[in-house]
């Protein structure tokens, strides 16, 4: 059998740290009802608890980016994981509404970072060629965390209580905080195991580039991404909906219990994998096809967008379960076809500055972390309808398809004042 290259096993790992990351940060949702019920919370208090991780983790987009630009993503991802590490297995000893909050605080902000700095990590190791597919299969990873954590999730419930699944798998994630200071390096030509043959196809051949530590233009980067940001909410909007209140909409508007409910949801999820891959993969080959930036990236989201309003549509026409869950998971399909392009636009425009680029981008979909399950929670305390809160998301859809023509991935941009001390 052949050895995996290291550019295999750095993709492997960014996979693994997806799928990890996501099934720590959405854990909660599968445990909410045990949790609600120990803790005595409202939906709305639940909803605060699931945007309690949003506030830092839009705080660290940005600055997250940044750290893994100037640092690297070696050393700022180990530094990551062994917050987000802590503050799952934490997540087991919340004693209350406050303590719960500050812990899912403390989550937002060890994975604040996570998603930019290893943007900057395939920045490095990924051939530009096949960066939608690189972005697409990292998330479909993240999303295979979504489909798996429910009924994982309600199995731990089932063998060792709710407190017990979250350090279970807080301990897990140290796992791979371990794997990846061992063996991933910020510069591909100073891995023992790559060859000539290897770094040629890479950004500058595998070798570390001039400016090691660049000066960021903040205004005018900040400015270019402005609309990538934009949409990106959009996007961000849906997806912090379906992570947060999935579980709970099927457990209140059926009445089914938490191994039901969490089957259902990750049936759901399961389809989002598809979409990621399905995402990169076609963007990667319109690009292959017509050397097109802006129709591999702005094609491909636009019908994701669409397409995923569309079916969301019968959410409002039927209480079918049956029904209901294909239209829930063919519209999550759709939304995560978006994935492979919008994350391949950072590097398509910003260069060395990738990692902040993808953070600015993100602070789209952490600033929708924030307000959409807050909003959802509102909405169905104040109404007891478990279907209105859907209606936010055929807007943003509709905006997100409207405005994905700005975002112009196929115009790189160009520093004003590049950085020539690598000491700043």
């Amino acid at each position: 059998m052949k050895r995996p290259t290291p550019p295999t096993v750095v993709l492997f790992l960014l996979c693994l740290m997806y799928l990890i990351t996501y099934i720590d940060r959405v854990n909660v949702a599968t445990a909410a009802s045990e949790i609600r019920r120990e803790l005595a919370l409202s939906n709305t208090q639940l909803g605060l608890i699931f945007s309690a991780f949003a506030y830092p983790y839009f705080l660290f987009q940005v600055f997250g980016g940044w750290v893994g630009d100037r640092f690297g993503p070696r050393k700022t991802l180990f530094v990551c994981g062994l917050i987000w590490s802590a503050a799952t297995i934490l997540t087991g000893l919340a004693g209350g509404l406050l303590s719960l909050f500050m812990v899912r605080v403390l989550l937002g902000i060890g994975e604040g970072a996570t998603f930019p700095v290893a943007t900057r990590a395939m920045q490095s190791w990924t051939i530009p060629a096949r960066r939608g597919f690189a972005q697409g299969i990292t998330h479909a990873f993240a999303r295979f965390g979504n489909a798996v954590t429910p009924p994982l999730v309600a199995w731990l419930i089932a063998l060792v209580t709710w407190r017990g699944s979250f350090v279970t798998l807080g301990c897990v994630s140290v796992l791979w905080v371990v794997a990846w200071v061992w063996y991933f390096r910020d510069v591909p030509a100073a891995h023992a195991g790559m060859t000539p043959a290897l770094l040629e196809p890479l950004p500058n051949h595998g070798q570390p580039l001039a400016v090691t530590r660049p000066k960021v233009p903040w205004g005018p980067l900040t400015r270019r991404m402005l609309p990538v940001s934009v949409v990106y909410f959009c996007y961000g909007w849906t997806l912090w909906l379906y992570l947060n209140w999935l579980p709970s909409f099927f457990l209140n508007e059926y009445d089914l219990d938490i191994r039901q409910s969490a089957l259902f949801a990750s049936a759901v999820f399961f389809a989002g994998v598809g979409g990621d891959i399905a995402g990169g993969e076609l963007s990667d080959r319109i690009l292959h096809r017509t050397g097109d930036l802006k129709k591999a990236r702005r094609n491909v989201i636009v019908a994701g967008f669409l397409g995923s309003f569309i079916c969301l549509l019968p959410m409002f026409l039927t209480t079918d379960l049956t029904i209901i869950t294909l239209a829930l998971g063919a519209a999550f399909f759709c939304a995560e076809l978006v994935i492979g392009p919008m994350w391949s636009i950072p590097m398509d425009i910003a260069g060395k500055y990738s990692g902040t680029a993808s953070g600015l981008m993100n602070t789209g979909s952490a600033l929708a972390a924030i307000l959409s399950p807050l909003a959802f929670g509102i909405v169905a305390d104040m109404t007891g309808n478990w279907v209105l809160p859907f209606v936010g998301s055929l807007g943003l859809l509709l905006l997100g398809a409207a405005l994905s023509p700005f975002m112009h991935p196929e115009r790189p941009f160009v520093d004003p004042a590049p950085a020539l001390d690598a000491r700043v």
